[in-house]
């Protein structure tokens, strides 16, 4: 009986799906909350981003913004006109499901079926470009010394050029698109502070202590009391 539960594996939930945890990421969720794995995932999750039809709305009425978006790696691949192609596409499939819905036409719900598969790739292929640009924070987070701010204050006023660097987003780029919401404010406040505590214990096993002058933590638009990094 030993011998079967020695072998029985640990699951856990990421959000999205079930995944197995060695032993190496049980120690880090003993110590930290969350494991590097899933800290990686974090920062690669849909969550962080908004694709949904009226961010994608604002961006379109938003010349600065769109041009913005652009600018991101990848983005030009996409073709210029990926922004407005999508919005265009979800206001052809509602008017598409009234008709289907009225008519009960097989044919206009094939149409339907193949307007949603294109819209859903399309938008899901922006939802990935602006998720990679995710994933250059926590690069950005690991070359900056500065612990205490807000993150929001330390790309704008005392790492701009290194943010640059690292994002290829000017801050007045960044802040751009903060306030069209194509970033999840909430959800990035949590990756940060996940990221902090992962990072604090990492440093912790070589005796690097990097907070102890610190009272608080800064997150993406706010900090807390240094306390947040127990858990």
């Amino acid at each position: 009986m030993n011998d079967f539960i020695n072998f029985l594996p640990i699951l856990q939930f990421d959000g999205s799906s079930m995944k197995r945890v060695d032993a190496t990421e049980i120690l880090d969720f003993v110590d930290n909350g969350t494991s590097g794995t899933l800290l990686a995932r974090r920062w690669n999750s849909a969550q962080l981003v908004n694709v949904d039809n009226a961010t994608l709305q604002r961006v379109l009425d938003n010349p600065e913004a769109l041009a913005t978006i652009m600018k991101i790696e990848g983005f030009r691949a996409l073709g210029s006109d990926i922004i407005e192609n999508i919005v265009n596409r979800a206001e052809k499939i509602k008017k598409l499901k009234r008709e289907a819905g009225d008519k009960n036409d097989p044919k206009k719900k094939k149409e339907l079926t193949a307007e949603e598969k294109e819209y859903r790739s399309k938008r899901r292929e922006v939802q990935e470009k602006l998720m990679k640009f995710a994933t250059r924070i926590p690069i950005f987070m690991y070359l900056t010394d500065y612990r205490e701010e807000s993150l929001e204050d330390v790309i704008r006023k005392l790492e701009p050029s290194l943010f640059e660097r690292v994002t290829g987003l000017t801050i007045d780029d960044f802040d751009l698109l903060l306030r069209v919401g194509v970033f999840n404010r909430a959800q990035m406040n949590d990756a940060i502070l996940k990221f902090r505590r992962y990072e604090d214990a990492s440093l912790a096993y070589t005796g690097v202590n990097r907070h102890a002058a610190d009272t608080r933590i800064g997150l993406m638009d706010s900090t807390v009391p240094i306390e947040a990094l127990l858990g």
